[in-house]
């Protein structure tokens, strides 16, 4: 991490020499890619019926870090404003975390593996470009396909498709052969995310981590740097 954050400083201070790529931003349609840490959470509504006579109310009590690869598509539709296609894989790793009450120091604790693919389709508003930097907002919404939700035994299991809204920011910073963009954005399902149990097919003794849950609705906090 050290020698990432001096290799970017040390782009940052060779950049700021003189303007570079001053027409890269008139190009009708440009590519690139992105690499990047999520952070997932789950929104979790709970059943408050005592189970054994608790009742368990869940949340994801830590973020854990995960990555993401994206790919980028451009199109320029005018000065300030650009239309954006950023489909991307993600790995996480979100803990969640039952704490029974009353409380009797037995919470339970369950980590689930999600592998989603999103498509976001997003307007990007930039705003003045001052020497080699450009601040922007970028806004919109996608698809979220669930690729880890196939194993019926697994007590928390996403439905295969979300759709979600997503809003962000970040600066483009130009260098002489390529734009260096750190993004920092957010999104929020809007549809509940947990999938019913087939038959019997979950473990008795891991159901209460299904039984506990009215819903399920995704979160996710993403920093990614990307290069266009």
């Amino acid at each position: 991490m050290k020698r990432l954050v001096f290799i970017l400083f040390t782009l940052l201070a060779i950049g700021i020499q003189a303007q570079n790529r001053p027409y890269a931003d008139e190009k009708p349609v440009h590519f690139g890619f992105s690499l990047g840490l999520n952070f997932m959470s789950f929104a979790t509504p709970t059943i408050v019926d005592p189970i054994d006579g608790k009742e368990y109310h869940a949340r994801v009590s830590s973020l854990t870090p995960g990555f993401s690869v994206g790919f980028i598509t451009d199109v320029r539709l005018s000065r300030h404003l650009n239309l954006r296609l950023t489909p991307s894989l993600h790995f996480g790793a979100p803990t969640v975390t039952y704490h029974a009450e009353p409380s009797t120091g037995d919470d339970r604790y369950y980590a689930t593996t999600s592998l989603p693919i999103t498509i976001p389709l997003l307007l990007k508003w930039s705003a003045e470009r001052e020497r080699n930097y450009r601040p922007y907002l970028i806004g919109g919404g996608g698809a979220r396909f669930e690729c880890m939700s196939r194993n019926e035994k697994d007590p928390i299991r996403q439905k295969v498709v979300d759709c979600f809204v997503e809003v962000g920011a970040g600066c483009d910073f130009y260098f002489p052969w390529f734009k260096l963009c750190p993004q920092l954005t957010y999104s929020i399902g809007f549809l509940d995310a947990l999938a019913q149990p087939i038959g019997t097919s979950v473990d008795p003794d891991k159901k209460i981590f299904h039984t506990s849950l009215a819903g399920l609705i995704n979160h996710q906090l993403t920093l990614s740097f990307n290069f266009e």
